[in-house]
C-alpha cells in the first residue's frame, strides 16, 4: 500500500500530545504519514467544577469522537482510562499500546512526606477513587480537588495549594517528573483505574477496513489488550465512569489473566474487592464474572448509594 496520511485526533495537553506523538512514531515505522490534529474537549474547558459535578460521560472524548464521525480525523488517541466503558455502535477501539507501570504515585517537593506517618498532609487529587481510598486507608489525610492537566497540577503544588498530589506513574514518567516521586503507592491498596497506563486508539467502524487493520497491527500490544478487555468488561457491567470509584487491574502470565477489581464507597468506609483468573481467550467473560461477584458481595448497594449521591451533587 502506498503511504497514506493518517490524521490523529488528540487533546492539546502536553501529556495527550505525547500520546499522539507516540502513536505517530509507531505509524511512521510502518510507512504511514501521521498528521496530528488538536481538539479541545469539555473536560479541558471546564476546570472550575469537579468531574462529579459536570458528569463523566465522554468528558474527555466526546469532541474527538465527533471528529471520527465527520471524517475530520481518522483515529483518536486517548488515555485508555478516560474511555467510556461502552462505546457507541459506530465507534470502536482498534488498539491498546503496551502498558506502562500501573501504580499511582505520590508527588511532592517535600521528600519526607509519607502517607503512613499519621501527619494530616493535604493531598490534591481530582479522582473520586483516590479520595475514597485515602479515606479508607489513610483517614488522617486531608484532600483538595485538583483539576487541570499535569503541568497545571504541578504548578498548584508548587504554589502551596496542597503538600502532595497523587497521579498515575505513566503520566508522571512520560512528562519527565520522576524526580518528584516520593513513593509508588502499593497496588493492593491503590488498585488503579481501568486502563491506567495504556493508550487507546479509537476509530469509526466506517473507516476503511484495510487502514484500520494496518493501524491496529502497528499499534496494538496483544498482552495488554487481553488485560484491558477484561478490565473494560468489568467496568461495562458496573457502568462506571470517571466519577464512580471502581477499580480493576488485570495481568497476564503464561496465557492466564489474573484480575483484581472492586468498588469503594465515596466516604471510604465500604470496600468490596475480588480476584479471579482464567485463560486469556476468556478475558471478557472473566471481567463480566468479576463484576457479578463484586455486585453480589455488596457492590450493588455501594454503587446505588454512589449514584444517588452524585445525582444530588449535580443538582447543586
Amino acid at each position: 500500500m502506498n503511504a497514506q496520511t493518517i490524521r490523529i485526533g488528540t487533546r492539546g495537553s502536553a501529556l495527550a500530545l505525547w500520546q499522539a506523538h507516540h502513536i505517530a512514531a509507531l505509524l511512521t515505522k510502518g510507512g504511514l504519514l501521521p498528521q496530528i490534529v488538536t481538539i479541545e474537549t469539555k473536560g479541558d474547558k471546564i476546570l472550575d467544577k469537579s468531574l462529579a459535578k459536570i458528569g463523566s460521560k465522554g468528558v474527555f472524548t466526546a469532541e474527538l469522537e465527533d471528529g471520527l464521525r465527520d471524517g475530520s480525523i481518522d483515529i483518536a488517541v486517548h488515555s485508555a482510562k478516560d474511555m467510556q466503558s461502552q462505546l457507541p455502535e459506530d465507534l470502536e477501539i482498534i488498539a491498546f499500546t503496551q502498558r506502562e507501570v500501573t501504580n499511582d504515585v505520590l508527588i511532592s517537593f517535600n521528600k519526607t512526606i509519607s502517607l503512613d506517618d499519621q501527619h494530616p498532609w493535604v493531598v490534591g487529587t481530582s479522582s473520586t477513587r483516590r479520595v475514597a481510598m485515602l479515606k479508607h486507608y489513610y483517614p488522617h489525610i486531608k484532600t483538595v480537588d485538583m483539576r487541570g492537566n499535569l503541568q497545571t497540577r504541578m504548578k498548584k503544588l508548587e504554589d502551596g495549594q496542597c503538600e502532595a498530589i497523587i497521579l498515575a506513574f505513566a503520566g508522571v514518567h512520560r512528562m519527565d517528573y520522576d524526580k518528584h516521586i516520593v513513593s509508588r503507592l502499593p497496588l493492593d491498596k491503590f488498585t488503579p483505574a481501568v486502563g491506567q497506563g495504556s493508550v487507546a486508539v479509537e476509530s469509526s467502524v466506517a473507516l476503511d477496513a484495510e487502514k484500520r487493520s494496518i493501524i491496529r497491527n502497528l499499534c496494538n500490544h496483544p498482552d495488554t489488550e487481553y488485560c484491558l478487555l477484561s478490565e473494560r468488561a468489568y467496568l461495562n457491567k458496573l457502568q462506571g465512569g470517571c466519577s464512580i470509584p471502581v477499580f480493576a487491574l488485570a495481568t497476564l502470565h503464561n496465557n492466564i489473566v489474573n484480575i483484581t477489581g472492586g468498588i469503594i464507597s465515596l466516604n471510604g468506609k465500604q470496600l468490596v474487592k475480588k480476584t479471579l483468573q482464567s485463560p486469556a481467550e476468556e478475558a471478557v467473560a472473566l471481567g463480566q464474572r468479576l463484576s457479578e461477584e463484586v455486585l453480589g458481595a455488596g457492590g450493588d448497594t455501594i454503587l446505588k448509594e454512589i449514584r444517588n449521591t452524585l445525582k444530588d451533587i449535580r443538582k447543586e
